[in-house]
């Protein structure tokens, strides 16, 4: 597991194969922040079911200005820590989603950029979506990047873009 561009290309993440996690492919990653590339730079990010973080740092390495990664997984968490020793402008939350979520409306914190891949079988993106508009933690023009497989994802959000990889898909919703 690598970073694939910018600042911090070809560094790489240890320790991120802990059990109920699965890091995103590089093909897909590097065909998502193709997509996305002109709106990271200077954006405020959130990495919610965090993982491995690759979702969050490669943002990062490409100009997001923070970072914040939400995981409930402790060895996760630590494993981020590690990992980003050297990395500056990221939050690091071991919370539930929920919680995370309604901490960052009391902080009042509004993202430019989240990262929805929470473990598929949880379908958790629905949810999600649901309560990052009602706690009014979207700024203007914000995109939501979900990654699945099996969810039916039921908002009234702009598409921007669908891809299917192999049995994942990621979708690109603007607020």
């Amino acid at each position: 597991m690598r970073v694939i561009s910018g600042k911090y290309k070809g560094m790489v993440l240890k320790e991120y194969d802990v059990v109920g996690t699965r890091p995103t492919m590089d093909r897909v990653k590097e065909s998502l922040f193709g997509i996305i590339q002109n709106k990271i730079k200077d954006s405020v990010c959130l990495d919610l079911f965090a993982g491995s973080g690759s979702l969050g740092l490669e943002a990062l390495s490409n100009g997001a200005s923070k970072v914040y990664f939400v995981d409930k997984n402790k060895i996760v968490i630590n494993n981020m820590k590690k990992n980003f020793e050297k990395i500056e402008n990221y939050y690091l939350y071991n919370l539930d989603y929920i919680d995370s979520l309604n901490k960052f409306k009391e902080q009042n914190i509004k993202f430019d950029i989240v990262f929805l891949d929470p473990p598929y079988d949880l379908l958790l993106i629905n949810k999600s979506i649901e309560i990052l508009i009602k706690n009014d933690l979207l700024n203007k023009d914000a995109y939501i990047i979900c990654e699945y497989t099996k969810e039916n994802i039921d908002c009234n959000l702009e598409i921007i873009k669908e891809k299917k990889y192999g049995d994942k898909f990621i979708k690109i919703y603007k607020f």
